[in-house]
């Protein structure tokens, strides 16, 4: 975990850098989505499509974005079934962070005829998440 953004603007990092949570008093979510997520079947070594959906709630820190492309992109020569590749990285994004709470949706695309969407949680201890708001 770091404070200070990566220096190569394009070279893939598995480094997580992140930023104080301007607001550590409220809870309030975030949502990163990233449609071009690429990691290769670890069977057949073809490339595997997904997009990524990262919603969390901060505590202390935040993930910065540009170090995050990074971290995506570092995936990319990487073979990985599509349900370990998505607990990697809630397991990565909560020991960078420890967020209140945190979810990674990866939804890849079809092969053969199956679509495969992974959703991985974490939840902090004691942490309860706020009744939703009724509207009128």
């Amino acid at each position: 975990m770091s404070t200070r953004p990566s220096s190569n603007p394009s070279t893939a990092s598995t480094k997580i850098d992140t930023f104080d949570n301007p607001q550590q008093d409220r809870d309030y979510t975030i949502r990163i989505d990233t449609p071009e997520f690429t990691c290769l079947c670890p069977l057949t070594g073809q490339p595997d499509f997904a997009t990524i959906l990262i919603e969390y709630i901060a505590d202390k820190k935040c993930l910065e974005l540009k170090a995050l492309k990074m971290y995506f992109w570092s995936y990319r020569d990487q073979g990985a079934f599509h349900e370990a590749v998505t607990n990697k990285m809630l397991s990565d994004f909560v020991d960078a962070i420890e967020p209140r709470f945190m979810r990674v949706s990866a939804d890849f695309n079809v092969r053969g005829g199956v679509y495969t969407k992974v959703i991985a949680e974490h939840r902090a201890e004691g942490w309860v998440a706020p009744e939703p708001v009724m509207l009128p």
